[in-house]
């Protein structure tokens, strides 16, 4: 059922009518498509928050109605082809002649909901980085080194010309999307973007490609493909947003404001222009869930340097106790109001912008009314993450739990006969099973990359019925997965051998395994930036002239994003020091081609050591969060220096330590197998 007839309305009014509703049929039915539009919920009847007031008979008729409409639903079908004469006739429309797609929403989020995959409605392509490019009479398609063979399998090649970002990632051609418009576009034409998918840095280097080549870029107010895309298009998701507790936050949303407000002040800015949804729903100690395995609410946020704020929400998925929970200095607006209000706000002060993350048809806005702008990095990003202490508390509670649930997977696998029960699908459900035995589970923190053999060299794959493999495909398995917690977000790689392997998986694995032991062992001074340590990991893979194409960490959140900035550990984070209490991922891996694949993640905390360098400086370090053991199959012991093999047995000895008073009351299985597996080496 995709819509009611006059029928269908009278008789939905009447039975609500009935049973004490004060909402009509049209209403209800919008709320719930909005529901629907939405990530499933970990929690079945957390929807019904949204229906505040209602009767429990009203609620049971607005129930059966959401199955039917869910029951109803049913996947697109129109070919990419036709997908691309669509869009091309409303770029003829809007006057344009080429038009840039890229992976971001509105909200530039790694994520984003149902209604904003437009680059995978036009492409076919699932992954979290990539952009297209239209024009009147090609198209072309971009990613970077992690997605190469994915790119490969699901971007068709006979309607898009497919390029890397990323060096020797045949048979992909190496070239950016600016280099791309700087020699296809033609002098004269008008290339077209929407000003509010891509951010002010985005708009700039795209100008100045379009310029290069002689043609005009128009910054459009409303997307083409969205107009392409019509009625199948799904509605925005309306998730409830609910508190988020203090004994998990840490520090209240008024202090948190005082905080920012007063970095504003130093800065001489009476406003800041907040358009991350992690950061709004950190600054107000809430948690949505419009996107999948992100507890993000969408919106926007106008704070001020006395404290107060403005947020601009679709009103309708803000139940009462939540605009309770951040009190009255927080006023509440639909999220239509956000551009008026910003530029209405900014005629009063300086507004501080960040040109990384704002829509660029905000800044355009800004600028055409004469708005003064402090353009820096949110300040918001550093205070983020940076965990306080209650923050800190949580995310080692939680990888506790998250590391025995790891561990009962890893000791099922290791029983006699079972690998053979499991394909790649499978296997990930039997993760997740056993973390859905923890109560304070919100869900994944990211799609769980599960990969056989050859599978498990996509860097980011993800397993569907028609590329699932046995985990006997490939004598090693290679499985990423997180989960979010209420008290924190986990994200862990192992990769284990299934199957007999040879010296050549073995050593691959131990040098992985050497850089990710360094990274852990590093101590380095305050002011130390992500490149420096991405560096120790890789050394012991380029000694014999292999690499990886991804970084070798990111940062994570507290119950919000798994993927965090500004702190990383990669060649690319040369300007943001690693502080205490930030937490990064540590995984460096190697990929061999329709082969297998190896990656070892844990996370780890910045500690203060209470030491200091020679020059006065203080010396930092890293606490390993992630519990679980490495597979001692894969381990070439000879390949390890002492330091390295003593740095593994106490990790061991530690995992086994906190995991097996967990184990020994619900697995013993997983206590036998823990125990073998922590021996030292």
């Amino acid at each position: 059922m995709t819509a009611f007839d006059a029928a269908d309305v009278a008789t939905l009014d009447q039975q609500l009518a009935a049973q004490g509703s004060k909402r009509g049929a049209a209403e209800v039915t919008a709320l719930l498509r909005g529901i629907l539009a939405a990530p499933t919920d970990v929690d079945p009847q957390r929807w019904q928050l949204l229906f505040e007031g209602e009767t429990p008979a009203a609620l049971q008729v607005i129930g059966d109605l959401k199955q039917r409409l869910e029951a109803a639903a049913s996947p697109e079908t129109i070919p990419v082809a036709d997908r691309l004469v669509a869009l091309r006739v409303e770029m003829k429309k809007a006057g344009i002649d080429g038009f840039f797609i890229p992976r971001a929403d509105e909200f530039q989020g790694e994520y984003v909901p149902a209604c904003a995959e437009r680059l995978a409605w036009i492409s076919g392509f699932h992954g979290s980085a990539g952009s297209a490019i239209i024009l009147a009479d090609q198209a072309a398609f971009f990613t970077d080194g992690r997605y190469t063979i994915q790119t490969l399998a699901e971007v068709d090649g006979k309607h898009f010309k497919r390029y890397s970002t990323a060096e020797n990632q045949a048979p992909l051609i190496t070239m950016t999307p600016v280099e791309w418009l700087k020699t296809h576009l033609r002098p004269g034409q008008v290339f077209g973007i929407h000003g509010w998918v891509h951010t002010p840095a985005d708009v700039a280097r795209l100008a100045e490609a379009v310029t290069a080549a002689g043609a005009t870029l128009k910054i459009l107010d409303t997307n083409p493909l969205d107009a392409a895309w019509g009625s199948a298009r799904p509605p925005a998701p309306l998730a409830p947003v609910v508190p988020h507790d203090l004994a998990y936050a840490g520090i209240a949303s008024a202090e948190k404001r005082q905080n920012l407000g007063r970095i504003l002040q130093e800065a001489h800015c009476q406003m800041l222009a907040v358009t991350l949804p992690e950061d709004i729903c950190w600054l107000l100690n809430v948690r949505g869930g419009d996107v999948p395995c992100t507890p993000f609410a969408l919106s926007y946020l106008l704070a001020y340097a006395d404290g107060r704020a403005a947020w601009f929400i679709e009103t309708r998925k803000v139940p009462q106790a939540t605009r309770d929970w951040v009190g009255t200095d927080v006023t509440i607006h639909p999220l239509d109001d956000f551009l008026p209000a910003v530029l209405t706000a900014a005629t009063a002060g300086t507004l501080w912008l960040d040109p990384a993350s704002a829509p660029g048809a905000l800044e355009a806005a800004l600028m055409a009314q004469g708005a003064t702008l402090h353009r820096a990095r949110t300040p918001l990003a550093l205070l983020k993450a940076c965990k306080n202490s209650a923050e800190v508390k949580g995310t080692r509670a939680a990888h506790l739990r998250d590391g025995a649930s790891v561990t009962r997977f890893l000791a099922a696998l290791a029983a006699p006969g079972i690998v053979a029960q499991h394909d790649e699908i499978t296997a990930a459900e039997l993760l997740l099973s056993y973390r859905r035995h923890n109560p304070l589970l919100r869900g994944l923190s990211f799609d769980t990359i599960s990969g056989a053999g050859g599978n498990g060299a996509i860097v980011h794959y993800r397993a569907s019925t028609a590329t699932s493999k046995p985990l006997e495909a490939g004598p090693i398995y290679l499985v990423d997965s997180g989960a979010q917690y209420l008290d924190g977000t986990t994200d862990i790689t192992r990769t284990i051998a299934v199957g007999p392997v040879d010296a050549e998986m073995r050593d691959h694995y131990t040098r992985v395994l050497k850089g990710h032991v360094q990274v852990a062992m590093s101590l380095f001074p305050a002011g130390t930036t992500g490149h420096i340590l991405d560096a120790k990991a890789r050394l012991p893979l380029q000694e014999i002239g292999l690499d990886y194409a991804h970084g070798t960490g990111h940062g994570v959140g507290s119950y919000l994003s798994v993927h965090e900035g500004p702190c990383g550990l990669s060649p690319r984070n040369t300007n943001v020091p690693l502080m205490p209490g930030m937490i990064l991922s540590n995984e460096p891996g190697y990929y061999k081609e329709n082969a297998y694949g190896i990656r070892i993640e844990n996370l780890l905390l910045v500690i203060d050591t209470g030491k200091q360098d020679d020059q006065g400086r203080k010396l930092l370090a890293f606490e390993t969060l992630t519990l679980a053991p490495y597979d001692r199959a894969l381990i070439e012991a000879s390949l390890l220096d002492d330091v390295e093999r003593t740095w593994i047995d106490a990790y061991h000895a530690r995992v086994r330590t906190a995991l097996l008073p967990l184990l020994e009351q619900d697995d013993a299985q997983a206590a036998a197998y823990l125990e073998t597996a922590t021996a030292p080496l």
